[in-house]
């Protein structure tokens, strides 16, 4: 890891966004609660909630942060659901990587619950995809 003991600590906000692409019956199904796993957004959203809390024991150089706050969102265009995650602490270090983690675990999730719905007679995947995992805000002091 990168030596911060010199840094402040100071207040950090980062929020990133991402995308799936379903099949539109599939995001009615979804928006109906009629998947048979559960409620996409909540099991999405805990999901989220527990990886963004182990972002320092997936990725290698990240540091565990006291984390204060973390948000996620949803809003469904069409056949797409794109989640927005925000984070905030009082750190010597950013949380983009949190929120990054937080929406990508979020979408993974939502996939792994609709996957049925979404296979071909192949058992494969054409129309469902991730898509466009971005930090689209950052903020520091």
């Amino acid at each position: 890891m990168i030596d911060i003991s010199n840094k402040d600590i100071v207040p950090r906000s980062a929020t990133a966004t991402g995308e799936i692409v379903l099949k539109i019956s599939t995001v009615q199904a979804i928006e109906n609660k009629k998947i048979k796993k559960g409620d996409v957004f909540e099991f999405s959203k805990a999901a989220a909630l527990l990886a963004i809390k182990n972002t320092h024991n997936l990725l290698p150089h990240t540091h565990p942060i006291p984390l204060e706050h973390a948000e996620l969102n949803y809003k469904i265009n069409e056949n797409r659901i794109i989640v927005e995650c925000t984070v905030k602490a009082h750190y010597k270090t950013g949380v983009e990587m949190e929120a990054l983690v937080g929406v990508s675990v979020a979408l993974l999730t939502i996939w792994d619950m609709v996957k049925y719905l979404e296979k071909d007679e192949y058992g494969q995947y054409p129309i469902t995809s991730i898509k466009n995992i971005e930090v689209t805000k950052k903020e520091k002091g």
